[in-house]
């Protein structure tokens, strides 16, 4: 009861309850690393590709597709939401998750993101993952991406992101996150002007940042150093 109730309390005001939340939560660990096979997994599987190259040469190639994809074709949705307030009580800003990812085994620094169900589109389920993840709900649709991929030469999983807008009335605001159990997501506010410097500083507390995420900032500092015109 008590980390629940340290839980929303981060969530919803997390610079005044960053410390109690820590002292109430249990800092997660890998148990252990085992080999599994194709048929025991749940979510992914592995395929063994054969294909003729350019020089005409067959060969073969190993993948890692998901069992999740649906009859859009496309496995997942990231969320850029732009934070923006009516009266200009605050500088555009973006909202960021801290989440632990078993794979890496370390807590990550990334989009708010999720898969697309049967049924829904790519801006359905932005609008969803948005207001599970963060408690924000999006007021318009700025952008929509093309299928991307992020690690070809392993797996086919391909996603496309979503930049939405979050028009508040005034001062910011802390939502409470409609989160599922076994989920575990902190949200960070960040102003866009200063995303890269922030990423870097969680890089050196030991954070790891997402990619996609990274490279976005990375863009936006580049844009307004670099005459691009």
């Amino acid at each position: 009861m008590l980390l629940l109730q340290a839980r929303t309390l981060f969530q919803t005001a997390p610079k005044v309850y960053r410390k109690l939340y820590r002292m109430a939560s249990q800092e997660p660990k890998i148990l252990s690393k085992t080999e599994m096979s194709a048929s025991e997994a749940r979510w992914i599987t592995l395929k063994k590709i054969k294909f003729i190259d350019q020089g005409g040469q067959e060969r073969s190639w190993e993948c890692a597709e998901r069992k999740t994809r649906k009859s859009a074709g496309v496995d997942a949705v990231a969320i850029l939401a732009i934070l923006r307030s009516k009266t200009k009580a605050f500088k555009p800003s973006t909202v960021v998750i801290e989440q632990y990812r078993p794979p890496v085994g370390k807590f990550i620094i990334e989009l708010p993101a999720g898969l697309i169900d049967e049924g829904e589109t790519a801006e359905s389920t932005a609008n969803r993952e948005l207001h599970e993840e963060t408690g924000y709900r999006a007021t318009e649709t700025l952008h929509i991406s093309p299928v991307i991929v992020s690690d070809p030469g392993m797996t086919n999983a391909n996603m496309q992101l979503v930049v939405v807008a979050v028009d508040l009335e005034d001062k910011m605001e802390w939502p409470q996150p409609k989160l599922e159990d076994g989920e575990h997501i902190v949200t960070k506010i960040i102003e866009l002007s200063k995303l890269k410097a922030e990423l870097e500083a969680y890089d050196k507390k030991g954070f790891v940042v997402d990619a996609r995420l990274s490279h976005f900032a990375t863009g936006l500092a580049l844009s307004q150093q670099i005459d691009i015109q």
